[in-house]
């Protein structure tokens, strides 16, 4: 995907889900729950659409008249599974994929921002790391590298899987029909991804004064 496409698909996500859905019907889930595993479970993808996914989703939902339950668990077992593939990446092939030092993707400051979140706030940086973009998909993976115990990975992965699906699917079933909502719905998306994406700004400021 090229980066104007990128952009279109940021700007225009509720028609293009709104769109599919129309099209494939509860086929669609499959396709939301394909980018939630990539999203989450392949370290080469932290630029696939999460937060603002999961809101347009719940939105189109309700607005079809399908069942929000199905399409919540096929995303929370699509991020549970995501998480658990991105971990044992990190455990199996670890550090040998950060060793370019000019890598666009395995970029060391994504990987260091990780490892200091996880010193600031241990092994619930799992859960945590779920409502911040580039975090969701390297946490799982540092956590490999760290070889932490994985039936406590898992626990904290399913917890922060089920808050991050479940409140976000829920805010848009609830609220992205609201007429002011609606009717500003590509404003709102760009609102979504701005204050994800504020405490990476924040933190890549921070180290740029330091």
């Amino acid at each position: 995907m090229d980066f104007t496409s990128l952009i279109d698909l940021f700007l225009n996500l509720d028609q293009h889900i709104q769109a599919l859905s129309v099209e494939y019907g509860v086929w669609i889930f499959a396709l939301l729950a394909l980018v939630i595993f990539c999203e989450t479970g392949l370290v080469v993808m932290p630029f696939l659409p999460g937060d603002s996914l999961l809101f347009i989703a719940g939105a189109v939902v309700a607005l079809n008249g399908m069942d929000p339950w199905l399409l919540g668990l096929c995303l929370f077992v699509a991020a549970a599974l995501g998480d658990s593939t991105n971990y044992w990446i990190g455990r199996h092939f670890g550090i040998r994929l950060f060793t370019k030092t000019d890598s666009r993707i395995f970029r060391r400051d994504y990987l260091l921002q990780t490892e200091i979140f996880y010193a600031r706030h241990g092994a619930k940086t799992v859960t945590l790391a779920r409502f911040f973009p580039i975090l969701r998909t390297f946490a799982p993976f540092v956590a490999g590298l760290g070889r932490m115990p994985y039936p406590r990975f898992v626990t904290f992965s399913l917890l922060g899987s089920l808050l991050w699906i479940g409140g976000l699917l829920t805010l848009g079933y609830q609220f992205g029909n609201v007429p002011l909502i609606k009717d500003n719905l590509s404003l709102l998306i760009l609102g979504i991804i701005g204050l994800s994406l504020l405490p990476m700004l924040i933190g890549y400021l921070r180290q740029r004064l330091r």
